[in-house]
């Protein structure tokens, strides 16, 4: 097992890592739209947040060994499920191979975020 950390996306924000390797898979901690060099959330509405909570996902796993078209499973979490059709236009142009997916709504996220994705993807 293997704590993956990287400057390219945002240090984690309580007792956790960015992400875990083991056994040829890596596990991400939930990313939100938090710019990784000024550290507040970037984007108005959840389609501008979710580009870049992919951008600090991807940004974790190439630090892992491993990208976006390695994802088998993510987990979704919006604020406001009325966001799920602009998210799932962000989504489905970085996850063209589609893979396993719960999405929900939930009552709050961290700093306000409107949007956060968790991932698993197989290391290359």
């Amino acid at each position: 097992m293997k704590i993956i950390e990287t400057k390219n996306a945002p240090a984690a924000i309580g007792p956790y890592s960015q992400a875990i390797s083991a056994d040829g898979f890596v596990y991400t901690s939930g990313q939100i739209p938090i710019d990784p060099v000024s550290g507040k959330i970037e984007g108005e509405d959840a389609a501008a947040q979710a580009e870049r909570v992919i951008q600090n996902l991807d940004a974790v796993l190439r630090a892992a060994g491993s990208s976006l078209e390695n994802v088998v499973k993510t987990t979704c979490f919006l604020k406001n499920m009325g966001d799920f059709a602009a998210f799932n236009e962000v989504y489905a142009k970085h996850f063209p191979q589609k893979p396993a997916r719960s999405c929900v709504e939930v009552s709050a996220l961290p700093k306000g975020a409107l949007v956060e994705i968790e991932a698993v993807a197989v290391i290359e």
